[in-house]
């Protein structure tokens, strides 16, 4: 852009925000809705899922519904920019993409029944925004946490590939890479539509199924 910062193109470290060594603000303790701690990796056994389907607030309700699902959380990953906040991720200077944390019991749900749950609740043609949500932190992303979730996100997205042609939609935009950092964020952004249960947040479902 001529008069400032393209928030639907990615910074270099050289042209990202700074950020800081710490985290600036609370996140909370428990999860409202599960009870469960909102800080933590799980019990042992269970495991952890990262998902970018543009505005946060609406996809964490999303993904705490799905039985199975022990805990969430909402942040940012996928950036440069270290314990950012909410305010410089929305200015796409940060690299980070608004995403939700899932720790989950693979004996109830397993990761591919996630992934369902991923693409069927957005649309991943859209590039950098998600209907009005314009910008690189509203895009589609899979962070992986294991070689066995990349191998088998990259599957799914072939997949779903030929359900979303099928339905006469393009080319799937959805980043696939294993998860560097994940920053939490802010106390207030956690479990949003409890806080706020008329809070403005819509999905952007295409109706494609996965299967």
């Amino acid at each position: 852009m001529r008069f400032g910062f393209d928030k639907t193109t990615l910074p270099t470290p050289e042209t990202a925000l700074p950020g800081r060594d710490t985290r600036p603000f609370e996140v909370g303790d428990r999860h409202l809705v599960t009870g469960n701690p909102i800080e933590t990796d799980g019990p042992e056994g269970f495991g952890i899922a990262v998902f970018g389907l543009g505005c946060f607030w609406g996809e964490e309700k999303t993904f705490w519904e799905q039985p199975g699902v022990w805990s969430t959380s909402v942040g940012y990953a996928g950036g440069v920019t270290p314990n950012p906040t909410y305010e410089e991720v929305c200015t796409g200077r940060t690299g980070h993409a608004e995403v939700v944390r899932v720790i989950f019991d693979p004996s109830v749900i397993s990761y591919a029944d996630l992934l369902k749950v991923f693409w069927e609740n957005h649309d991943p043609t859209q590039g950098m925004r998600q209907g009005n949500d314009r910008g690189s932190n509203y895009r589609s992303v899979i962070l992986t946490t294991t070689p066995e979730q990349q191998a088998e996100a990259e599957a799914s997205r072939e997949a779903y590939q030929q359900q979303m042609t099928a339905h006469g939609y393009g080319q799937i935009t959805t980043q696939i890479r294993p998860l560097d950092a994940y920053y939490y964020a802010e106390e207030a952004h956690q479990q949003y539509l409890v806080k706020n249960p008329f809070g403005y947040c819509p999905l952007h479902a295409t109706g494609v199924s996965y299967a």
